[in-house]
């Protein structure tokens, strides 16, 4: 799993164009404010640790939003940070597991559809932790 952090003082995202076939139609565009925007990428040996993966993600999401007091997360797939990828399925199940635990948590979760490119805009704040990347 790699994770690339940002704490952002805006955000905002339009679908652009389908990166996987079969991902559901999805026109949105939306934004928050001060939110942890994580791009991750799950990788073919995430498979075999899920538990782990899940746990960590979780982890280090609550640890960067901890640091700038907000409860307001963007998830976003971001299939470039390895040449080693999970299939999909796998991938969309991880991630439909690590937004069901930030909810019940009491964190505020935007996705960006799954299997989309998207066209996307933040402003990430100067402090050294607002940029942060983690892999494991």
């Amino acid at each position: 799993m790699k994770l690339l952090m940002f704490y952002v003082h805006d955000w905002w995202y339009k679908t652009a164009s389908k990166s996987l076939p079969n991902a559901p139609d999805a026109e949105r565009e939306e934004s928050m404010n001060n939110a942890a925007v994580i791009f991750f990428h799950s990788e073919a040996e995430d498979e075999e640790k899920k538990e782990s993966v899940i746990q960590k993600f979780v982890k280090n999401t609550k640890w960067i939003s901890g640091k700038f007091n907000t409860k307001n997360i963007v998830l976003h797939s971001f299939n470039h940070l390895s040449t080693s990828k999970s299939s999909p399925e796998f991938a969309k199940a991880l991630l439909d597991e690590v937004v069901e635990r930030l909810e019940r948590t009491g964190y505020r979760v935007m996705l960006t559809p799954f299997g989309y490119f998207n066209e996307f805009r933040m402003h990430v704040a100067g402090d050294s932790l607002a940029k942060v990347y983690k892999e494991f």
